[in-house]
């Protein structure tokens, strides 16, 4: 981090004699505002807006007042950096700062519950993601967590800080009681924070965050801050979905979301719908139905198919591991023009996967039916083209070996509509 801001920070002066602050100062807390960019920039936009922003980063850590709650305050921060690109690693980097040597239990945690909502809207530009994964990483273990017994020190520095200030105020018995209820309030370990923002990151710096037009709101900030105790249905393992979901459907053997989605997608006619999976639904109503779903929610007023077919779409692909796991990737695409290999891989497959790829599969059959694709224009070969993505994960970085492969995972997916046996999955949900 300290080589990356020896080249990008815009170095502060402070004093009479305007000397320049240490990059070491320049990436720990600071109580007071900041007159120009933590970032390089020649963006005269930019340069106005960081500076409003880091007051807003203050105001949410609860480092300064604000006349606006929390939510909106941090409603205002994505919006503004979902809105202008530029702001986004100025805004990674305020955080940084402000995270780093923060003697507030309760403002460490606010930045980094604000670290974690901000990534679920939009990723650190390539050139700053990898440090912003340094630092992150370093907070990965217990022994950053603010209730590490490693930190009496820093518990007694914070009380003794607090008692000069209540004493210096003339309300003193008031004000104590108001900041001692508010040191309370101290947030989730740090090490949790990380290992959540961690996962957002790697996830974000594939996805790009947000999509459509439609501004963040408050539902959606919401949606982010809950997500870092209760994970999402999207972009979890399928064990931690169905651990989730026992409490609620302790009989179902299939995920919930799995299942609502397709029964949705046929229920408003997607089977007779052109170009069905091929058309994407529109972003914004995808969108508020994700979340709708993320609550156990399915909306009664829906009336495009391709709106949660794009959802089911982005629920198989975002899934950590997908439904036919990694380890039998080289498998798939070795017996990709081969169908009894192909079932036999199916068969080898945890008990999991299993029944969630025979799922998809018996849905997909459905859409392959001539009665259907007459409709749909959409036949096994493209239902093919347009899944497989989102059930196969080439790791490979190299172009020609992905153009390779994804040859082969169509195929692959196509023995499994044509061939496998799925009249098993018809009573299992």
């Amino acid at each position: 981090m300290a080589d990356w801001a020896s080249k990008n920070l815009n170095m502060h002066t402070q004093g009479i004699f305007r000397r320049r602050v240490s990059i070491a100062n320049m990436l720990s807390w600071n109580r007071g505002s900041i007159k120009k960019p933590m970032l390089i920039t020649s963006d005269r936009a930019v340069k106005k807006e960081a500076c409003e922003m880091f007051k807003l980063v203050q105001a949410y850590m609860g480092d300064r007042q604000a006349r606006l709650d929390r939510r909106h305050v941090a409603l205002l921060i994505v919006t503004k950096c979902w809105s202008m690109q530029g702001l986004r690693d100025e805004l990674y980097v305020q955080l940084v700062r402000q995270t780093t040597d923060n003697l507030s239990l309760r403002s460490l945690a606010a930045g980094w519950e604000l670290m974690a909502i901000s990534l679920a809207f939009f990723s650190p530009s390539p050139k700053f993601r990898r440090y912003l994964e340094g630092y992150i990483q370093r907070h990965l273990e217990p022994g950053h967590d603010k209730k590490s017994e490693s930190e009496p020190d820093v518990m007694q520095h914070i009380m003794e800080q607090q008692d000069m200030k209540n004493k210096k105020n003339s309300k003193s018995r008031k004000k104590r009681k108001q900041n001692n209820e508010e040191e309370e309030d101290e947030g989730l370990p740090i090490s949790t924070y990380a290992k959540y923002c961690y996962r957002k990151l790697q996830k974000v710096a594939v996805t790009g965050g947000k999509k459509g037009l439609r501004k963040p709101t408050l539902e959606e900030i919401d949606h982010g801050r809950n997500a870092i105790v209760t994970p999402s249905l999207f972009g979890s393992a399928l064990e931690e979905i169905m651990e989730r979901q026992h409490e609620l459907f302790p009989s179902r053997k299939l995920p919930w979301v799995q299942v609502q989605l397709s029964q949705c997608v046929l229920a408003l006619g997607g089977a007779q719908t052109e170009g069905i999976f091929r058309v994407p639904g529109d972003i914004d109503e995808v969108n508020a139905l994700k979340l709708q779903v993320d609550q156990w929610k399915i909306p009664e007023n829906m009336s495009d198919p391709n709106v949660p077919a794009s959802l089911l779409k982005l629920w198989y692909r975002e899934l950590e591991e997908p439904v036919i796991p990694q380890s039998f990737y080289r498998q798939c695409i070795t017996n990709y023009e081969d169908p009894e290999a192909a079932i036999s891989v199916v068969q080898s497959l945890p008990e999991l996967s299993r029944l969630v790829l025979c799922y998809f599969i018996h849905f997909l059959q459905v859409f392959a039916q001539p009665v259907n694709v007459s409709k749909t224009k959409m036949d096994v070969n493209n239902l093919a083209m347009v899944m497989a993505p989102n059930c196969l994960r080439c790791q490979s970085d190299d172009p020609r070996v992905i153009f390779e492969n994804t040859r082969k995972e169509m195929s692959f997916l196509r023995m499994l509509i044509v061939h496998l046996d799925t009249s098993f999955i018809k009573g299992i949900v």
